[in-house]
């Protein structure tokens, strides 16, 4: 496949300023001896080679070097363009190649995930900012994900976060990976360290998506760093998501409310956690799912921890929550509590968010916001990854925490512990 393509076992896809963080981290993971699915990386430089092709340098350039609607304007240009345009001849015969090596099993789905050269650092995880399309079928599918994975660089909510970090997209790329659909019974996340210097694991039913994006609880299961299993948490898992064929499903009341890890899956994953930190240089946050074959790592990236916060005596006389940490900080303020998306011109700067599910889309708030509250999600959930980044006090899986917490009372949240406080 030659100069775009290469094959995650290969000693060139760990060159992060060519695949991107996301896929050579995975690569790093395989070749470190750990379970991944294996598959391709696209290099960024296809995508730099699609965007010449169509002619689009220049306006990428113009981007964020114009304002207001001529900004706006460049920018739908671009994405118009990696949209609708065909990719370039150079690229198809490779890209094709890979496609056809991963569907050679018969039984097999494709996914194709971003991996821009940005993402997965020390300070810009870029969370749920980009794509991944999952279940692909056929090459038309595929061709349009790859399109959709080198637009998504210039989304709106992408473009927000990378100006918030002095990032100009014009001067990055999108590396791509290409893979098989891990057909995935459980899956979850894991964080190597945590305030309290233990490991965390989280899992629910299904595809991981369902806890990335806070539609569930999950299982929470804390580890010694020796691997000692300390807790073991049941979360509220009623729906498992499935891939493209199967969709989302209802689960039982029993099955959603009991674990689904045994110990040894978790002390498993444990030693995971503690390898995948030698690839990140550093304490690491990783996702996982685990099919019938056992285990697959499906990403690492570096870990934002901070050491917990004495609260004032004054909060332990008021009533109190407790949930899934999402690991930083202490904030107080007004609570607004917010049950749809549309609402959420409400919030005003300083005050504590309180909602129901705590999706990647509420990302653009969390600068306006001193915390988060949420019925729903966990600690390794896309928006608990960005509010580490930003030092955002976030606690999660709080149980009815939109009618327990009145609108407009003082609340007191410790992202560190997971425990929330209020008065009228």
């Amino acid at each position: 496949m030659g100069r775009y393509i290469v094959p995650l076992s290969d000693a060139e896809a760990v060159e992060i300023d060519r695949f991107g963080p996301k896929a050579a981290n995975l690569a790093a993971l395989g070749q470190a001896g750990l379970p991944i699915a294996n598959g391709f990386a696209l290099d960024a430089s296809a995508y730099k080679l699609q965007l010449k092709a169509l002619g689009l340098e220049e306006t990428a350039h113009k981007v964020f070097s114009t304002e207001g609607m001529d900004a706006r304007r460049n920018a739908l240009e671009i994405k118009l363009g990696l949209l609708d345009q065909p990719i370039t001849d150079e690229l198809i015969e490779p890209l094709m190649e890979a496609w056809e090596s991963i569907m050679s099993n018969p039984d097999n789905l494709g996914v194709v995930r971003s991996s821009a050269l940005v993402e997965d650092r020390f300070g810009s995880s870029f969370a749920g900012q980009f794509e991944s399309f999952l279940g692909l079928e056929n090459k038309e599918e595929y061709l349009t994900a790859i399109r959709s994975c080198w637009c998504a660089l210039w989304a709106t909510r992408a473009l927000r976060y990378m100006a918030t970090h002095n990032l100009d997209p014009a001067e990055t790329g999108m590396g791509l990976i290409i893979q098989p659909l891990v057909n995935a019974k459980i899956s979850g996340g894991g964080l190597s360290k945590t305030s309290e210097g233990d490991m965390l694991i989280n899992a629910t039913l299904g595809l991981g998506s369902a806890i990335a994006q806070g539609e569930v609880v999950p299982d929470r299961y804390r580890l010694s760093r020796e691997g000692k299993v300390l807790e073991i948490a049941a979360g509220r898992k009623f729906q498992a998501v499935g891939c493209t064929h199967h969709g989302t499903q209802t689960v039982s009341n029993k099955k959603a409310t009991e674990p689904c890890l045994s110990e040894n899956q978790i002390k498993e994953l444990g030693e995971y956690l503690r390898t995948a930190e030698s690839v990140v240089d550093g304490p690491a946050e990783i996702e996982w799912s685990l099919d019938d074959d056992g285990f697959k790592l499906l990403q690492a990236r570096p870990l934002h921890i901070e050491t917990e916060h004495a609260p004032d005596q004054i909060w332990d006389q008021h009533p109190r929550l407790r949930g899934h940490p999402a690991g930083v900080g202490w904030g107080t303020g007004k609570a607004c509590v917010v049950n749809c998306e549309c609402e959420l011109s409400r919030v005003g700067p300083g005050d504590v968010l309180i909602t129901k599910v705590p999706g990647p889309a509420l990302a653009g708030i969390l600068p306006q916001v001193s915390a988060v509250i949420a019925e729903l999600g966990g600690s390794t959930s896309h928006l608990a990854s960005l509010a580490r980044e930003r030092g955002i006090p976030m606690v999660l899986g709080v149980l009815d925490a939109t009618s327990n917490i009145p609108d407009g009372s003082i609340v007191a949240v410790d992202g560190v512990a997971g425990i929330v406080r209020w008065k009228q």
